[in-house]
């Protein structure tokens, strides 16, 4: 049976909206798939280097939440 895992790359935007494409693995095949804009796209090497890059030229999302420092 064909093991299935997940995980996402979130990032915000200079509006403060978060935009986040989740990669999906079903053994040796990955996809990435944008729940903002619906994108899609099988990667076999680098799936989230992909997912930042798509998040950064479609939606101009930048920002790291887990980077982020709280304001105070």
């Amino acid at each position: 049976m064909p093991q299935i895992d997940s995980s996402k790359v979130s990032r915000w935007d200079q509006h403060g909206r978060e935009h986040t494409v989740r990669v999906q693995r079903t053994g040796i095949q990955r996809t990435i798939r944008c729940d903002t804009c619906g994108w899609r796209q099988g990667a076999q090497f680098l799936p989230w280097l992909k997912a930042e890059e798509h998040l950064a030229e479609a939606h101009q999302a930048t920002v790291d939440p887990a980077g982020a420092q709280p304001s105070r």
